[in-house]
């Protein structure tokens, strides 16, 4: 019997792999069907979401985790009546400001002298609530999901960021139910920057997920999962 819900498409964010979705997917899936799209051959945010829309139904809801909300603001400026719901994890909407490009700049300077384990070691501390860093396991995961993307790809994805549009001059004609989900100690956005979505995108709903960093699919697994079924369930 076919499901009484949209499809999801999940969108990965940098340096991460279908396996950062691992507990969602299996949540989702007693929905309905779910498809991962993890950014590997394309350097700009355009390039990406023409692929995402080029492979997916008529109409699908997304779920999208930092870069991934990126690509999910695009496919809303491209093909808005094709979305039936978004949710925004841990992501922003301006594009980089000149601190941030320095530091992407810095990343590839790093990647270019063959020091890609430098770069992901650095970023460990702002991917990870403090707790977290002391996860051996949690650790390794994110240590591999680096090493599986590996350094051209990264390079790819960082242009990709790096080139970005500004999002916010279209948050408001944003119409589709929004769920925009926030880690408490994320170490990359803000809370000044999720207040920007939420009040920006009328009617969408911001839930805040304590003593939890970035990567909250995996630091809290259970409550995320729990968190996106049930919007999926409602919309």
């Amino acid at each position: 019997m076919a499901s009484k819900h949209a499809p999801v498409a999940l969108l990965t964010g940098q340096l991460c792999t279908e396996q950062v979705w691992r507990d969602q997917i299996r949540a989702l899936e007693e929905l309905t069907s779910v498809w991962v799209f993890v950014p590997r051959e394309h350097d700009t945010v355009g390039e990406i979401a023409k692929a995402v829309l080029d492979s997916l139904p008529e109409r699908f809801s997304i779920i999208a985790h930092a870069m991934g909300g990126f690509v999910a603001f695009e496919i809303l400026r491209r093909a808005p009546e094709r979305v039936v719901s978004v949710a925004l994890l841990s992501t922003l909407a301006p594009n980089d400001t000149p601190p941030q490009t320095a530091r992407r700049q810095g990343y590839l300077r790093l990647v270019e002298a063959g020091k890609f384990a430098d770069v992901v070691g650095e970023r460990i501390p702002i991917l990870l609530r403090p707790a977290g860093r002391e996860d051996s396991a949690l650790v390794s995961i994110v240590r591999k999901m680096a090493e599986d993307t590996g350094p051209e790809v990264f390079l790819r994805q960082q242009r990709a960021i790096m080139t970005r549009p500004d999002s916010r001059p279209g948050l408001s004609a944003i119409t589709c139910p929004t769920l925009i989900l926030f880690a408490r100690q994320d170490g990359i956005v803000t809370m000044e920057h999720q207040r920007e979505m939420h009040e920006g995108i009328a009617g969408s709903r911001l839930e805040i997920i304590e003593d939890c960093g970035h990567l909250m699919t995996l630091e809290r697994p259970e409550l995320v999962s729990k968190a996106l079924a049930d919007w999926i369930g409602a919309n």
